[in-house]
């Protein structure tokens, strides 16, 4: 059994249920699956937050462990999630405006005041604020990668010629955002206005004149709004859930993380052995209703989620466990 205490305080335990060893299935089209995150997690550092001041810890998200209640407080209503969305809506995109104009190269490059996209991705940052798809990594780096492969995209079918151009210039589009999901995909930042912001890249003649100086108003934009996000999102909910991933990060650098769980992997490796007994027991679980089918069973109590050994979940739904794990 191994323990780890994840991005949301929340204790997330891996159960091993020493299943029999099964034959790998063949690799087939259908099973090809690639996680960027296996790879980028260990070398990611770990979550300063815990020891940040706790006043500047809680408008970054984080939120100190505590015992369960017995009295937990009730879920927030819909009623004030709409209300503090209107504001975080109104005020990010209202901030993104202002400054923009006071900004004379964007003045004088006939920089959009607010990209479009940026509506879309408020609605994401101020009311679906649990989503994976409205966290930090995927907000911005979504919209700088959809950004990057729309200015390619265009550049490539400027090749045509202007009046070619404009002629397949629809097709253009279509192909930078699909190749902009397919990035944003494979490096974990999926962001659906990011879709929009590839597509604009291409169709919009405002914003394709720019160039790669298309990506200064998307950052911009982007850290305005978050900087917007973490002081109204965090006022009566929490924001974010987590910066770069709900999994444990950091474990390549904490060297006893990295024993302990190295020494998990031996034991989950090793042949169980039947101890005197054990018959027994199994047989007392089989009337009870408890044995192997316990191995299966996802337990969420609050502030813990088991998760058995043999299942394997995205990221996106072990937030979603956890999320529910703190609302118990």
């Amino acid at each position: 059994m191994s323990l780890r205490r994840s991005a949301s305080n929340t204790r997330v335990t891996r159960k091993s249920s020493h299943p029999p060893p099964a034959e790998k299935p063949k690799p087939s089209w259908s099973t090809l699956h690639f996680d960027i995150d296996a790879h980028l997690n260990p070398f990611f550092p770990s979550s300063f937050l815990p020891r940040f001041p706790r006043a500047g810890a809680h408008f970054l998200g984080y939120r100190t462990p505590l015992p369960p209640a017995a009295h937990p407080k009730p879920p927030l209503g819909n009623i004030p999630m709409i209300f503090w969305a209107v504001v975080g809506i109104f005020s990010s995109l209202a901030l993104i405006g202002a400054v923009g104009q006071e900004i004379p190269a964007f003045g004088e490059k006939g920089v959009p005041v607010i990209i479009g996209s940026f509506g879309a991705a408020a609605v994401l940052d101020f009311y679906a604020i649990e989503s994976p798809l409205a966290q930090p990594r995927n907000a911005i780096l979504g919209q700088i990668f959809a950004s990057v492969t729309g200015i390619i995209v265009c550049k490539l079918f400027a090749l045509l010629g202007p009046e070619e151009f404009e002629r397949v210039r629809w097709l253009g589009g279509a192909l930078s955002c699909g190749l902009a999901t397919a990035v944003m995909a494979l490096t974990g930042t999926v962001h659906p206005p990011a879709g929009a912001t590839a597509l604009m890249a291409v169709v919009d003649e405002d914003v394709s004149s720019l160039g790669w100086y298309v990506l200064a108003p998307v950052s911009l934009g982007c850290g305005l709004m978050l900087v917007v996000a973490l002081l109204v999102n965090n006022i009566q909910r929490r924001f974010p859930f987590y910066w770069w991933s709900p999994s444990e990060t950091g474990l390549f650098w904490d060297e006893a993380a990295r024993r302990e769980q190295q020494r998990q992997e031996e034991e989950d490796s090793r042949p169980r052995l039947e101890k005197p007994g054990a018959s027994a027991a199994s047989s007392t679980d089989s009337e009870r209703g408890i044995g192997e089918e316990a191995d299966h069973e996802v337990v969420i109590r609050r502030g813990e989620v088991i998760i058995p050994e043999g299942i394997t979940l995205r990221p996106e739904e072990v937030l979603w466990l956890e999320t529910i794990s703190q609302r118990l």
